[in-house]
Protein backbone atom coordinates (compact mmCIF):
# COMPACT_ATOMS: atom_id res chain seq x y z
CA UNK A 1 0.00 0.00 0.00
CA UNK A 2 1.78 3.18 -1.39
CA UNK A 3 2.54 6.03 1.90
CA UNK A 4 0.07 8.71 2.19
CA UNK A 5 2.22 11.64 1.65
CA UNK A 6 -0.65 14.02 2.32
CA UNK A 7 0.38 17.48 3.98
CA UNK A 8 -1.85 20.85 5.24
CA UNK A 9 0.07 23.98 4.71
CA UNK A 10 -1.64 27.08 6.49
CA UNK A 11 -0.89 29.41 3.20
CA UNK A 12 -1.35 32.13 5.54
CA UNK A 13 0.95 32.65 7.36
CA UNK A 14 4.01 33.81 8.28
CA UNK A 15 5.76 37.15 7.15
CA UNK A 16 4.85 36.65 3.43
CA UNK A 17 1.96 34.48 3.13
CA UNK A 18 0.40 32.70 -0.61
CA UNK A 19 3.62 34.48 -2.68
CA UNK A 20 5.91 32.73 -1.22
CA UNK A 21 3.81 29.51 0.17
CA UNK A 22 2.89 28.84 -3.01
CA UNK A 23 5.84 28.56 -5.22
CA UNK A 24 7.62 26.35 -2.02
CA UNK A 25 4.47 24.24 -2.30
CA UNK A 26 5.27 23.90 -6.23
CA UNK A 27 8.64 22.85 -6.13
CA UNK A 28 7.99 20.48 -3.07
CA UNK A 29 5.50 18.92 -5.30
CA UNK A 30 7.89 18.43 -8.52
CA UNK A 31 10.71 17.24 -6.08
CA UNK A 32 8.09 14.73 -4.10
CA UNK A 33 6.80 12.64 -6.92
CA UNK A 34 4.11 11.05 -3.70
CA UNK A 35 3.37 14.24 -2.25
CA UNK A 36 -0.11 15.56 -2.06
CA UNK A 37 -0.72 19.19 -1.03
CA UNK A 38 -3.98 20.67 0.80
CA UNK A 39 -3.56 24.70 0.56
CA UNK A 40 -5.65 26.12 3.54
CA UNK A 41 -6.36 29.51 3.23
CA UNK A 42 -8.84 32.17 1.98
CA UNK A 43 -9.44 30.41 -1.35
CA UNK A 44 -10.00 33.49 -3.82
CA UNK A 45 -6.50 34.37 -3.15
CA UNK A 46 -5.13 31.20 -3.35
CA UNK A 47 -6.58 30.82 -6.86
CA UNK A 48 -5.52 33.70 -7.92
CA UNK A 49 -1.68 33.01 -6.88
CA UNK A 50 -1.82 29.62 -8.33
CA UNK A 51 -3.03 30.66 -11.67
CA UNK A 52 0.10 33.34 -11.50
CA UNK A 53 1.81 30.39 -11.51
CA UNK A 54 0.11 28.19 -14.36
CA UNK A 55 -0.66 25.70 -11.52
CA UNK A 56 -4.46 26.45 -11.13
CA UNK A 57 -6.24 22.44 -11.03
CA UNK A 58 -2.94 20.87 -10.22
CA UNK A 59 -3.35 17.04 -9.63
CA UNK A 60 -1.84 17.33 -6.45
CA UNK A 61 -3.08 20.22 -4.74
CA UNK A 62 -6.45 20.92 -3.26
CA UNK A 63 -7.55 23.72 -1.38
CA UNK A 64 -9.75 23.70 2.03
CA UNK A 65 -11.02 27.48 2.54
CA UNK A 66 -10.41 29.61 5.74
CA UNK A 67 -11.91 32.80 6.37
CA UNK A 68 -9.46 33.82 9.05
CA UNK A 69 -5.61 34.71 9.53
CA UNK A 70 -3.82 34.67 12.65
CA UNK A 71 -1.64 37.50 13.10
CA UNK A 72 2.13 37.24 13.78
CA UNK A 73 1.24 39.22 17.33
CA UNK A 74 -2.20 37.89 18.22
CA UNK A 75 -2.25 36.14 22.27
CA UNK A 76 -2.95 32.22 21.79
CA UNK A 77 -5.36 32.52 24.37
CA UNK A 78 -7.66 35.10 22.10
CA UNK A 79 -6.81 33.19 18.72
CA UNK A 80 -7.80 30.03 20.65
CA UNK A 81 -11.51 31.81 21.52
CA UNK A 82 -11.97 33.81 18.45
CA UNK A 83 -10.30 32.12 15.50
CA UNK A 84 -11.97 28.92 14.91
CA UNK A 85 -12.21 29.57 11.21
CA UNK A 86 -8.69 30.57 10.51
CA UNK A 87 -5.87 28.91 8.06
CA UNK A 88 -4.05 27.49 11.21
CA UNK A 89 -6.88 25.73 12.81
CA UNK A 90 -8.02 24.30 9.85
CA UNK A 91 -5.09 23.05 9.08
CA UNK A 92 -4.19 20.97 12.43
CA UNK A 93 -8.43 20.05 12.13
CA UNK A 94 -6.94 18.12 8.62
CA UNK A 95 -4.46 16.36 10.48
CA UNK A 96 -6.97 15.73 13.46
CA UNK A 97 -9.40 14.27 11.21
CA UNK A 98 -7.19 12.21 9.16
CA UNK A 99 -6.96 14.16 5.65
CA UNK A 100 -3.56 15.23 6.09
CA UNK A 101 -0.51 13.31 7.90
CA UNK A 102 1.03 16.72 8.60
CA UNK A 103 0.61 20.44 9.11
CA UNK A 104 3.43 23.28 8.12
CA UNK A 105 2.95 26.90 9.63
CA UNK A 106 4.96 29.99 9.09
CA UNK A 107 2.35 31.76 11.93
CA UNK A 108 2.48 32.62 15.42
CA UNK A 109 4.15 30.59 17.48
CA UNK A 110 2.61 30.53 20.21
CA UNK A 111 -1.06 30.01 18.66
CA UNK A 112 0.32 27.37 16.68
CA UNK A 113 1.74 25.35 20.03
CA UNK A 114 -1.70 26.11 22.08
CA UNK A 115 -3.99 25.43 18.57
CA UNK A 116 -2.45 22.21 18.02
CA UNK A 117 -2.06 21.19 21.51
CA UNK A 118 -5.83 21.80 21.89
CA UNK A 119 -6.75 19.83 18.83
CA UNK A 120 -4.05 17.37 18.17
CA UNK A 121 -4.43 16.55 22.33
CA UNK A 122 -0.50 15.07 23.99
CA UNK A 123 0.63 11.92 23.49
CA UNK A 124 -0.14 9.63 26.69
CA UNK A 125 2.37 10.07 28.91
CA UNK A 126 3.47 13.65 27.73
CA UNK A 127 2.93 16.59 29.12
CA UNK A 128 3.83 19.16 26.98
CA UNK A 129 4.58 19.63 23.15
CA UNK A 130 8.78 20.52 22.82
CA UNK A 131 9.84 23.09 19.93
CA UNK A 132 13.01 20.94 18.34
CA UNK A 133 15.15 22.12 15.49
CA UNK A 134 18.35 20.86 13.81
CA UNK A 135 21.53 22.93 14.16
CA UNK A 136 24.63 22.51 11.82
CA UNK A 137 28.18 21.94 13.79
CA UNK A 138 31.86 20.79 13.32
CA UNK A 139 30.89 16.82 13.34
CA UNK A 140 27.41 16.95 11.67
CA UNK A 141 24.38 18.47 13.13
CA UNK A 142 22.80 18.10 16.42
CA UNK A 143 18.73 18.27 17.44
CA UNK A 144 18.20 20.86 20.03
CA UNK A 145 14.87 21.00 22.35
CA UNK A 146 12.95 22.96 23.73
CA UNK A 147 13.18 26.35 21.88
CA UNK A 148 10.47 28.06 23.54
CA UNK A 149 7.51 26.02 24.24
CA UNK A 150 7.84 25.94 27.79
CA UNK A 151 9.65 28.29 29.48
CA UNK A 152 9.84 26.58 33.14
CA UNK A 153 10.13 23.04 33.12
CA UNK A 154 10.44 20.10 35.28
CA UNK A 155 12.89 17.49 35.52
CA UNK A 156 10.10 14.84 34.25
CA UNK A 157 9.60 17.65 31.37
CA UNK A 158 13.20 17.39 30.63
CA UNK A 159 13.02 13.37 31.02
CA UNK A 160 10.25 13.50 28.02
CA UNK A 161 12.07 16.14 25.86
CA UNK A 162 15.05 13.18 25.62
CA UNK A 163 13.39 10.83 24.77
CA UNK A 164 11.30 12.70 21.98
CA UNK A 165 14.42 14.21 20.77
CA UNK A 166 16.29 10.80 20.59
CA UNK A 167 12.87 8.93 18.26
CA UNK A 168 13.38 11.73 16.03
CA UNK A 169 17.24 11.69 15.69
CA UNK A 170 17.11 7.82 15.30
CA UNK A 171 14.66 8.30 12.79
CA UNK A 172 16.36 10.99 10.65
CA UNK A 173 19.98 9.64 11.38
CA UNK A 174 19.28 6.15 10.60
CA UNK A 175 20.65 5.74 14.20
CA UNK A 176 19.72 3.06 16.56
CA UNK A 177 20.85 4.91 20.45
CA UNK A 178 21.56 8.56 19.42
CA UNK A 179 23.41 10.36 22.27
CA UNK A 180 21.94 12.98 24.59
CA UNK A 181 23.51 15.62 26.86
CA UNK A 182 21.78 18.52 28.90
CA UNK A 183 22.56 22.06 28.19
CA UNK A 184 23.59 23.34 31.41
CA UNK A 185 26.10 25.96 32.97
CA UNK A 186 29.11 23.40 33.39
CA UNK A 187 30.11 19.95 32.79
CA UNK A 188 30.45 18.97 36.39
CA UNK A 189 27.93 17.05 38.32
CA UNK A 190 27.67 19.77 40.73
CA UNK A 191 26.61 22.33 38.31
CA UNK A 192 23.47 23.86 37.40
CA UNK A 193 19.72 23.73 39.13
CA UNK A 194 18.15 21.33 40.96
CA UNK A 195 15.55 20.56 37.83
CA UNK A 196 18.43 20.03 35.35
CA UNK A 197 19.98 17.73 37.94
CA UNK A 198 17.08 15.80 38.93
CA UNK A 199 16.91 15.53 34.94
CA UNK A 200 20.70 14.11 35.15
CA UNK A 201 19.51 10.97 37.80
CA UNK A 202 16.26 10.41 35.19
CA UNK A 203 18.42 9.94 32.10
CA UNK A 204 21.06 8.21 34.29
CA UNK A 205 18.76 5.60 35.50
CA UNK A 206 17.25 5.39 32.12
CA UNK A 207 18.25 3.11 28.94
CA UNK A 208 18.81 6.58 26.53
CA UNK A 209 22.52 7.02 25.64
CA UNK A 210 22.75 10.24 28.13
CA UNK A 211 26.47 11.09 27.94
CA UNK A 212 26.18 14.08 30.75
CA UNK A 213 26.07 18.07 30.77
CA UNK A 214 27.60 20.39 28.00
CA UNK A 215 27.81 23.89 27.98
CA UNK A 216 26.64 26.86 25.58
CA UNK A 217 30.13 26.67 23.19
CA UNK A 218 29.22 22.81 22.76
CA UNK A 219 25.71 23.87 20.56
CA UNK A 220 27.88 24.03 17.38
CA UNK A 221 30.32 21.24 17.72
CA UNK A 222 28.21 18.27 16.44
CA UNK A 223 29.25 15.66 18.54
CA UNK A 224 26.26 15.01 20.13
CA UNK A 225 23.13 13.98 18.77
CA UNK A 226 20.33 15.71 20.93
CA UNK A 227 20.91 18.62 23.38
CA UNK A 228 18.17 19.52 26.10
CA UNK A 229 17.07 22.38 27.48
CA UNK A 230 14.40 24.40 28.91
CA UNK A 231 12.58 26.70 26.18
CA UNK A 232 13.41 29.79 27.89
CA UNK A 233 17.61 28.62 27.84
CA UNK A 234 16.40 27.54 24.89
CA UNK A 235 15.00 30.22 22.96
CA UNK A 236 17.69 32.48 24.79
CA UNK A 237 20.95 30.17 22.83
CA UNK A 238 19.01 30.14 19.28
CA UNK A 239 18.56 33.52 19.30
CA UNK A 240 21.83 34.78 20.58
CA UNK A 241 23.27 32.16 17.58
CA UNK A 242 21.24 33.94 15.32
CA UNK A 243 22.15 37.45 16.51
CA UNK A 244 26.48 36.27 16.14
CA UNK A 245 25.96 35.06 12.69
CA UNK A 246 24.34 38.49 11.56
CA UNK A 247 27.12 40.27 13.42
CA UNK A 248 29.73 37.95 12.03
CA UNK A 249 28.04 38.49 8.14
CA UNK A 250 28.16 42.23 8.81
CA UNK A 251 31.62 42.52 9.67
CA UNK A 252 33.22 39.85 7.17
CA UNK A 253 30.93 41.82 4.35
CA UNK A 254 32.16 45.25 5.35
CA UNK A 255 35.68 44.05 5.48
CA UNK A 256 35.71 42.54 2.11
CA UNK A 257 34.04 46.12 0.46
CA UNK A 258 35.84 48.76 2.59
CA UNK A 259 38.55 49.18 -0.14
CA UNK A 260 39.79 47.93 -3.73
CA UNK A 261 42.06 45.53 -2.35
CA UNK A 262 39.93 44.02 0.17
CA UNK A 263 37.50 43.44 -2.96
CA UNK A 264 40.00 41.73 -4.80
CA UNK A 265 40.36 39.54 -1.93
CA UNK A 266 36.82 38.89 -1.39
CA UNK A 267 37.05 37.60 -5.31
CA UNK A 268 40.22 35.37 -4.02
CA UNK A 269 38.20 33.89 -1.33
CA UNK A 270 34.49 33.38 -2.51
CA UNK A 271 34.67 29.67 -3.25
CA UNK A 272 35.35 29.34 0.35
CA UNK A 273 32.77 31.81 1.70
CA UNK A 274 30.20 30.10 -0.62
CA UNK A 275 31.17 26.90 0.56
CA UNK A 276 31.34 27.74 4.71
CA UNK A 277 27.96 29.96 3.51
CA UNK A 278 26.22 26.78 1.83
CA UNK A 279 26.93 24.85 5.63
CA UNK A 280 25.62 27.25 7.89
CA UNK A 281 22.78 28.71 5.55
CA UNK A 282 19.56 28.67 7.56
CA UNK A 283 17.48 28.11 4.92
CA UNK A 284 18.88 24.35 4.90
CA UNK A 285 17.54 24.00 8.46
CA UNK A 286 14.16 25.64 8.42
CA UNK A 287 11.26 23.76 9.89
CA UNK A 288 10.91 22.97 14.14
CA UNK A 289 9.16 20.12 14.92
CA UNK A 290 6.24 20.53 18.08
CA UNK A 291 6.84 16.99 19.20
CA UNK A 292 4.71 15.37 21.84
CA UNK A 293 1.52 15.75 19.75
CA UNK A 294 -0.45 13.08 18.29
CA UNK A 295 0.14 14.31 14.88
CA UNK A 296 3.32 15.53 13.17
CA UNK A 297 2.94 20.09 12.97
CA UNK A 298 6.17 21.52 11.71
CA UNK A 299 6.83 25.23 12.44
CA UNK A 300 8.29 27.35 9.65
CA UNK A 301 9.92 30.48 10.42
CA UNK A 302 8.09 33.46 10.23
CA UNK A 303 9.89 35.19 8.01
CA UNK A 304 11.05 31.94 5.60
CA UNK A 305 10.66 33.03 2.13
CA UNK A 306 9.59 30.12 -0.93
CA UNK A 307 13.35 27.57 -0.51
CA UNK A 308 13.31 27.76 3.20
CA UNK A 309 8.99 26.96 3.81
CA UNK A 310 10.01 24.07 0.68
CA UNK A 311 12.51 22.73 3.52
CA UNK A 312 9.56 22.88 5.81
CA UNK A 313 7.63 20.59 4.34
CA UNK A 314 10.88 18.22 3.65
CA UNK A 315 11.01 18.01 7.37
CA UNK A 316 7.49 17.02 7.50
CA UNK A 317 7.53 14.36 4.70
CA UNK A 318 10.69 12.69 6.92
CA UNK A 319 8.37 12.38 10.02
CA UNK A 320 5.16 11.02 8.09
CA UNK A 321 7.75 8.37 6.14
CA UNK A 322 9.24 7.90 10.17
CA UNK A 323 5.73 8.04 11.81
CA UNK A 324 7.41 9.93 14.57
CA UNK A 325 4.33 10.41 17.03
CA UNK A 326 4.13 6.61 16.99
CA UNK A 327 8.04 6.26 17.83
CA UNK A 328 7.96 8.75 20.74
CA UNK A 329 4.98 6.82 22.22
CA UNK A 330 6.02 3.04 21.98
CA UNK A 331 9.61 4.40 23.07
CA UNK A 332 7.82 6.61 25.83
CA UNK A 333 5.85 3.07 27.20
CA UNK A 334 8.66 0.82 26.75
CA UNK A 335 10.80 3.24 29.60
CA UNK A 336 8.12 3.47 31.45
CA UNK A 337 7.84 -0.08 32.09
CA UNK A 338 11.64 -0.49 32.25
CA UNK A 339 11.30 2.09 35.36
Amino acid sequence: MPLDLTIALDAMGGDYGPPEIIPAALFSLKKHKQLNLILVGKEEMLREELKKHNSLGHERISISHASEIVGMDEPPSQVLRSKKESSMRIAIELVRDGHAKACVSAGNTGALMATARFILKMLPGMDRPAICTTLPGKKGYTHVLDLGANVDSSSEQLFQFAIMGAQLTSAVKNKDNPTIALLNIGEENIKGNDRVKQAATLLEESHLNYVGYVEGNNLFAGDIDVIVCDGFVGNVAIKTSEGVASFLRHHVNKAFTSNIYSRFAALVAMPVLKSLESKIDPKRYNGASLLGLRGIVIKSHGGAKRVSFATAIDEAIIEVKNNIPERINEKLEQLLIDR
